[in-house]
């Protein structure tokens, strides 16, 4: 009866443990139709290939060192990472880089919808939550600014005070009168930073350009003892625009030693980045930032930001204008001059606008 009973059990228990496996198996083995997964997953990457090639597209200007896209490009970048968003629905970052390619475009409503929508997917999302407490400042929707702040403080301080600090410092940077000219000399480390601006094909200089450097020049001559840093890495006809820019600087009596070029940056969000590692290496106490009236503020904004982040902390920035309009008319930023502050102020902070590759851009 016993050798019965543990035959029987026995047989029992190797039942179970080939039930047990084949459950497991199930749980391990792929389904053996895999068509539609694979479909799926090219029609996925069709998608955002296609919206890699519109936002590269060539009809892209170049303004005073940023890069705008137009808005039927950003239409069909925001288009093909929605679509893809459809087929899979758990990707957050196809929603976020389709908000931040409305940013682009100005339409700041459908961007805060697109971020609520993603916010839904992930509430403690800290980079969602980020960019909707700056975009619902910058629509004065002030308490639910406030509420994405509160959430953000919970999550993770550190990023609270960090969103706190770049909004401030646009309101700071926003209420500087604009001017032609420094209103005082500074004494210790001093530097100027001559911003660059898109060569001509033949790789000439614009007359942009050539004024924002007969002003840099001006203020080297007032300042022999400063650091001159000029930047811009786009190339034109096998010379960058700082290669021009310093070219410029030493045929009208600047000495090269007094030159640091940034042959590198590709936009004023890199030009921040780049240049406030040579602030730090210099220890520079103060730098004077040479741009077109229109951009001075952005420019300022960034280079505020990146050093902050970089040190030395405490560098006093001020800027100086080229007058490309009557500073009369920029008193007051335009709707598209802060979009575009906030929107650069957080890349170079470090949240990237676009997130899904390929399209992968800071």
């Amino acid at each position: 009866m016993m050798k019965k009973n543990t035959t029987t059990t026995l047989i029992g228990c190797l039942l179970c443990l080939h039930s047990t496996f084949v459950i497991a198996n199930d749980l391990i083995t792929p389904p053996t139709d895999i068509k539609p997964y694979a479909a799926k997953r090219q029609a996925v990457d069709k998608l955002l290939t296609n919206a890699l090639i519109a936002f590269q597209a060539p009809t892209h200007s170049s303004q005073a060192g940023f890069t705008v896209q137009t808005p039927n490009n950003l239409d069909i970048v925001t288009s093909q990472l929605l679509q893809a968003y459809e087929l899979e629905p758990y990707r957050t970052d196809l929603l976020i880089s389709a908000a931040n390619a409305q940013i682009y475009k100005g339409d700041v409503n459908r961007a805060i919808a697109l971020f609520t929508q993603a916010q839904a997917v992930a509430p403690d999302d800290i980079d969602i939550l980020s960019y909707l407490a700056v975009w619902q400042n910058f629509k004065g929707n002030n308490a639910e600014s406030i509420k994405q702040m509160a959430k953000l403080a919970s999550l993770n301080p550190g990023r609270q005070a960090d969103i706190e600090h770049i909004i401030n410092t646009v309101d700071h940077v926003i209420a500087i009168p604009l001017k032609t000219m420094p209103f005082k000399t500074y004494s210790g480390n001093t530097a100027i930073i001559c911003l660059g601006y898109a060569s001509h094909s033949d790789g000439t200089m614009s007359d942009i350009l050539i004024q924002r450097l007969k002003l840099t020049l001006a203020l080297a001559n007032q300042a022999p003892k400063a650091v001159i840093i000029v930047t811009g890495g786009v190339p034109n006809n096998h010379n960058t625009e700082s290669k021009l820019m310093a070219n410029w600087l030493i045929k009208h009596g600047i000495s090269p030693h007094r030159i640091i070029e940034d042959n590198y940056a590709r936009s004023t969000v890199e030009s921040a980045l780049y240049v406030s590692y040579t602030l730090a290496r210099h220890k520079i106490d103060h730098a004077t930032i040479v741009n077109s009236a229109n951009y001075a503020r952005h420019s300022q904004t960034l280079f505020d930001i990146a050093s902050w982040q970089t040190g030395p902390r405490g560098i006093l920035f001020d800027s100086v204008s080229v007058e490309e309009k009557p500073l009369s008319i920029l008193t007051v930023p335009s709707n598209k001059e802060l979009i575009s502050i906030y929107r650069d102020a957080l890349r170079v902070y470090g949240l990237r606008s676009y997130r899904s590759y390929p399209l992968d851009q800071r």
